[in-house]
C-alpha cells in the first residue's frame, strides 16, 4: 500500500485562506506515542481504548486481542475513529479497518513498534506475540489497519491551522 494523499483539503475558519499541509499532520500523527481508537459495541455505545499504533505506508496500524471488545467490534463493524493530541495539533482520523493477514504486511509492520516503542514482536501463524502490550490485552495479537477517509487536524496554538482532510475511499476489486 503506498502512501495516500488527501484528494480535498479545507481549513475550518473563513478567516484561514491556507489549510495546514497533510505532510505536516501526517507527521505528527506518526510520531503520537499513545492512540486512542473508538469502535462501536453491539449495541452502538461507544467504546474508546488506548492502543500503540505505527504508521506505514499510508495507513495507521496496531494490535489487539481478537478476543478484547475493541478486536470483537471491529470484527462486527470495521468503521473506527483514532485520536490523538500532539503539540500544536489535536488530530482525529475516521476511517474503515481491515486485519492484516498478509504475512510479508504483518512482518513490515512488526519493525517500526520495534523501534518506535521498544516493543519486540515475533510474528507466528499470522500474528503477534509478545509481552508488555497493556493496551492490546493478552497475546495473540492480531494486526489491524486502519485506512483513513476523513482527517480532522484542529490547531492548539498559532502554528498550524484547522484543517480538513478527505480520502479517496479504496475500491476492493
Amino acid at each position: 500500500m503506498a502512501d495516500r494523499e488527501p484528494v480535498a483539503e479545507r481549513p475550518f475558519s473563513a478567516d484561514d485562506t491556507v489549510p495546514t499541509p497533510w505532510a505536516e499532520a501526517r507527521g505528527r500523527l506518526e510520531k503520537a506515542g499513545t492512540y486512542w481508537l473508538a469502535t462501536a459495541r453491539p449495541d452502538g455505545r461507544p467504546h474508546v481504548m488506548p492502543v500503540l499504533g505505527v504508521w506505514v505506508d499510508g495507513a495507521l496500524s496496531f494490535g489487539a486481542g481478537e478476543a478484547s471488545r475493541k478486536g470483537k467490534n471491529l470484527a462486527r463493524d470495521p468503521r473506527c475513529v483514532i485520536t490523538v493530541g500532539r503539540r500544536a495539533l489535536d488530530l482525529v482520523v475516521e476511517g474503515e479497518d481491515a486485519k492484516v493477514s498478509d504475512s510479508a504486511r504483518i512482518h513490515l509492520v512488526a519493525e517500526p513498534f520495534a523501534s518506535k516503542y521498544g516493543w519486540r514482536v515475533t510474528v507466528r501463524d499470522g500474528v503477534f506475540y509478545a509481552n508488555g502490550a497493556s493496551t492490546a490485552g493478552p497475546p495473540p495479537y492480531a494486526v489491524y489497519e486502519v485506512t483513513s477517509t476523513t482527517v480532522f487536524g484542529f490547531d492548539t496554538d498559532e502554528t498550524f491551522r484547522s484543517t480538513r482532510w478527505r480520502f479517496q475511499r479504496e475500491l476492493v476489486p
